[in-house]
């Protein structure tokens, strides 16, 4: 019997005892929820412009385009000069995805992503901008309420995003792009 193998039929004779899940009972600040989440998103280096229609978010992709970026759009309405590519590995010049947003958490600022509505797994981390159509009456209180949202299939990647990339683990220093886009911003229609 190998080494891994005595380990393995060590553990599965241990019992450990049936313990319930812990009760979460933190009551929802369900005020104001666009005011806070357009707080929260301004605290972790997003922007948030609210937008009375696509028409608004259409004009934006095309003050984008007029500047010659390449805009990748995948939300139902907008249109954007790029198309998504087969294969992820050439999206790398990408400046602008605009994706839908299923959820938006106000106690955060984050936005729930799913890659069913992104095309690839990594479009909304591959751009170097990223911005996000979220809908005033999607946004929850807290990751309590939004985990509850939370709907995917087998092979489909969920993802809250909170801002722009952004890590100071090194030397201290804050860098806003070093792993992902440069910025996000969050379109609230009603």
């Amino acid at each position: 019997m190998s080494s891994r193998e005595f380990i393995l039929a060590e553990l599965q004779q241990v019992k450990v005892p049936q313990m319930p899940m812990p009760a979460i009972d933190i009551e929802p600040n369900n005020e104001d929820l666009a005011g806070q989440y357009k707080e929260l998103l301004a605290k972790v280096g997003g922007t948030l412009i609210e937008a009375g229609s696509l028409a608004e978010v259409q004009a934006y992709l095309d003050g984008k385009i007029a500047d010659n970026e390449q805009v990748l759009s995948l939300v139902a309405g907008t249109e954007g000069n790029r198309k998504l590519d087969a294969s992820p590995y050439t999206m790398e010049n990408v400046d602008l995805a605009l994706v839908p947003a299923r959820i938006g958490v106000a106690e955060n600022g984050a936005v729930y992503v799913n890659s069913a509505d992104t095309g690839h797994r990594v479009t909304p981390f591959i751009a170097q901008n990223l911005a996000a159509v979220l809908k005033r009456s999607d946004i929850v209180a807290n990751m309590h309420e939004a985990v509850k949202n939370v709907e995917f299939q087998s092979g489909q990647l969920g993802s809250f995003i909170a801002g722009p990339s952004k890590t100071a683990d090194i030397e201290q220093a804050l860098v806003i792009g070093a792993h992902g886009a440069c910025s996000m911003t969050v379109f609230l229609i009603d």
